[in-house]
């Protein structure tokens, strides 16, 4: 197996990279104690090509494929968990989803923007109480002949406040079960009907705007139905596996991040006479730390190798998502403890990671939901999908 990037790749993680040094990082700090989220930035990203991916050229695409994506998000979440997220809300989920599923008048309308990153792209699937169990979902749409009316409400969506165009799953014919489930697309800001509201109240990610919406009747037209009414399951499926490896690569990104961070911190502390680095408590937690983020760096690579394949990627995409957000949550965890008593200070980057991390192992499918996915494919009960 070769395990070598191409020139062409390593270009790519080279512009990612010098982005978040000199773009992100300068002003981090001070947007984290803000909340402060910059659309301006989504905009640069997408200039740059970071949501150009796996995405037909006639539509914006710029001929890379999964693992260049995985490369360049790595590279971002590196430096600030909540800017990986535009890779989800832009590329991975609306824009691919749609890129696939959609009508020519759909893709035509609305991939390019996502793309480009000037229109705010989410996805609303979460309720108060649906997250797993995403047939359990109460949001519903009634058809009124020209448009649907729909009612319900999303929570914990990523973008929803400030998002321009994206993906909203309900229910249109509840007898038959999940493949009564549609998918639409919608535009809040200009159907009536349709409220979205900030949630402030999050442990970490500050600089990732997260919200919920509450629909009282909104009118979608029927022309914003992706596919055709009860697809919706299908495509929330197939779209969950290509989210999962964008949050598997910020697991990557975190994970690298801390450990970096550790290894800088315990060579320049001294105790005892020595660099902490020299002693072999401190050394027993990077020599795990990098076990940990170099085998889950493998996992995520393969799944999106498969993925620029064309071959069925579920199971091993659930497998790096489950192995990067852990190992994401442990780096995190020692490089704080390696800080000491500075890691519990928000003065330096250790808390902020350790906040970061805790998301991925709920996002995209919880860590139990990846074990529930992974052992039925390992046990011959499920099939692996595309």
């Amino acid at each position: 197996m070769n395990f070598e990037l191409t020139e062409e790749q390593r270009l790519i993680q080279d512009t990612a990279r010098r982005f978040a040094a000199e773009q992100i990082a300068p002003t981090l700090a001070e947007e984290e104690r803000k909340h402060e989220f910059r659309a301006e930035r989504v905009a640069t990203m997408g200039g740059l090509g970071f949501f150009s991916c796996s995405v037909p050229e006639d539509l914006g695409g710029s001929g890379m494929g999964f693992m260049e994506s995985v490369l360049m998000a790595e590279q971002i979440g590196r430096v600030s968990a909540s800017w990986r997220l535009p890779f989800n809300m832009q590329n991975l989920g609306p824009a691919l989803a749609v890129a696939k599923f959609g009508t020519p008048q759909q893709r035509k309308k609305y991939v390019p923007g996502w793309v480009a990153g000037t229109q705010l792209g989410f996805f609303a699937m979460t309720e108060p109480n649906t997250g797993s169990d995403v047939a359990s979902m109460k949001t519903h749409a009634i058809d009124r002949g020209d448009h649907w009316e729909v009612h319900g409400n999303k929570m914990w969506i990523s973008q929803a406040h400030v998002g321009d165009a994206g993906l909203l799953y309900a229910y249109t014919d509840r007898a038959q079960g999940n493949k009564g489930i549609s998918a639409f697309i919608i535009e809040p800001k200009k159907m009536k009907g349709c409220t979205a509201r900030a949630i402030e109240t999050k442990l970490g990610l500050h600089c990732a705007p997260t919200g919920e919406f509450v629909f009282e009747g909104m009118k979608v037209p029927k022309e914003n139905v992706i596919g055709k009414p009860g697809d919706g399951f299908r495509i929330c499926m197939w779209q969950l596996n290509q989210t999962r490896l964008g949050c598997a690569a910020g697991g990557l990104g975190v994970a690298g991040g801390a450990l970096e961070l550790a290894i800088k911190y315990a060579n320049e502390r001294t105790q005892f006479g020595k660099p902490i680095s020299q002693h072999q408590m401190v050394q027993a937690q990077i020599a795990e730390m990098t076990v940990e983020h170099q085998s889950a760096q493998m996992l995520v690579y393969r799944a999106a190798w498969l993925k620029d394949n064309g071959k069925p990627s579920q199971y091993e995409t659930s497998v790096a998502k489950l192995a990067a957000s852990e190992a994401a949550v442990h780096a995190a965890n020692e490089c704080m403890k390696i800080y000491g008593s500075y890691g519990f200070s928000t003065e330096f980057p250790a808390e902020r990671f350790y906040r970061d991390a805790k998301s991925l192992q709920v996002v995209e499918g919880t860590s139990n939901i990846q074990k529930i996915i992974i052992s039925g494919m390992a046990c011959g009960h499920t099939p692996n999908r595309e």
